[in-house]
């Protein structure tokens, strides 16, 4: 039996980068807005249809210029990234070819075979983002997999997460070395500090902030959980 092939996780900076969409429907839109939120500099969106007036909002995002026409060869110039969401099969394969022959990354919506990579159910909370592949294999069952994560990462890991960037910058500043470093950020996530994050106790945080971080840094425990919430 022939191995099955296995994807490469990667999480892509887009910010600066253009793309491209081909297909503006529910599902394309959708791809669209997601693209916008990451920092695209451009989304040039393509679609032979008028999407109507559910594509107005969409239209109004950063970066995000729409063109009704059909797609040509030349779209794909300059791309880091294309989307591709139509029924037409030849057209899907054409842009998924002319995409690997170029090394652009490109996805066909529902068509892992045409894909140079897929796009996974996503959880996001703040900075935080959980990615679930099935492979191409079941989008649905990657989507059920999501919306359990969801059920288990409460609020707290995104309060925790801002507050850790927050924190980062000054333990590295104190100078105290990597492994020192480590070991303090170790002991602040395995602490009690996600239960009362959890539970938006910030008398409780704050008491565990002055328990864990060095003495240098206790002054700033009230400051860095200012409007975590």
């Amino acid at each position: 039996m022939k191995a099955r092939m296995r994807y490469y996780p990667i999480f892509v900076n887009l910010t600066g980068k253009k793309c491209l969409v081909v297909g503006a429907g529910q599902v394309g839109r959708r791809k669209i807005a997601t693209l916008a939120s990451c920092g695209a500099a451009e989304t040039l969106v393509l679609d032979v249809a008028d999407p109507g007036p559910e594509f107005d909002a969409i239209r109004s995002l950063p970066g995000v210029r729409f063109e009704r026409r059909a797609f040509v060869a030349q779209d794909i110039a300059g791309r880091t990234l294309v989307i591709a969401s139509t029924n037409d099969e030849e057209l899907n394969w054409t842009i998924s070819r002319l995409c690997a022959a170029q090394n652009i990354l490109c996805n066909i919506v529902d068509q892992p075979e045409k894909c140079g990579f897929i796009v996974p159910a996503i959880l996001s909370q703040g900075d935080l983002t959980v990615a679930v592949s099935t492979g191409g294999a079941s989008p649905a069952l990657a989507r059920r997999i999501r919306q359990d994560l969801g059920d288990f990462f409460g609020s707290g890991y995104g309060a925790l997460l801002i507050l850790m960037s927050r924190l980062r910058p000054h333990i590295i500043g104190l100078g105290h070395g990597a492994e020192a470093n480590a070991a303090v950020f170790r002991r602040l996530v395995n602490s009690d500090l996600l239960s009362a994050l959890e539970n938006k106790d910030l008398a409780a945080a704050k008491a565990v902030l002055l328990a864990e971080l060095p003495p240098e840094l206790h002054p700033l425990a009230g400051e860095l959980l200012d409007g975590l919430y």
